[in-house]
């Protein structure tokens, strides 16, 4: 008969993330991780084979946990232009300062190496895109690929709060997209 488990993959996937959040990926090894969950380290090498194999099930884990917060979002928001910018900036609320989004950083490099969390990546982004677009069906010939436009703004808006952070992350980001809308609108507004 096999033991049953004391703390389920979930769990265990969780606190390997938060490892990797307050130390970078280079902390997570399975005997910080054995320290962090309470299991062995022969356990954990049982569950997940090897530490490319633990970081890419911890990266994915994470894909999962952002997957369902844009859901989520995307279906709580009125599909307005300012509905994208409550999207986009809800999304931004778990960057917290500047060292967060730091680490951060060092996280999206782990994801940029390995295929399998590219391809999460790109999933996202085209979900983000699409969700991001239907706010703008309303407004009258919007620029092709506006979920896109609005999405890299957002991403660039990030970057450089980042080189000033002076103000909440949120506000940067808020203030950044309203501009942008206006902007979009704006134009749409003005073609013939």
């Amino acid at each position: 008969m096999t033991r049953p488990k004391t703390r389920s993959d979930e769990q265990v996937l969780e606190a390997a993330l938060r490892l990797i959040h307050e130390h970078g990926p280079e902390a997570l090894t399975f005997e910080r991780l054995a320290k962090a969950c309470g299991l062995s380290g022969a356990t954990l090498v049982q569950r997940f084979k090897n530490k490319a194999r633990l970081k890419q099930r911890t990266l994915l884990h994470a894909w999962d946990g952002l997957d369902d917060k844009t859901r989520t979002l995307a279906t709580d928001i009125v599909r307005t232009p300012a509905g994208a910018i409550e999207l986009l900036v809800a999304l931004s609320q778990g960057y917290g300062g500047i060292e967060t989004y730091a680490e951060d950083l060092l996280v999206l490099r782990e994801d940029l190496r390995d295929p399998v969390l590219r391809a999460r990546g790109a999933a996202w982004k085209a979900f983000l895109c699409a969700a991001l677009a239907a706010c703008f069906a309303e407004i009258d010939d919007p620029p092709q690929d506006v979920g896109l436009l609005m999405a890299s703004h957002w991403q660039g808006s990030l970057l450089w709060w980042s080189f000033d952070p002076t103000i909440e992350v949120a506000v940067y980001v808020e203030d950044s997209l309203n501009r942008f809308v206006a902007a979009i609108t704006t134009q749409a507004a003005r073609k013939p």
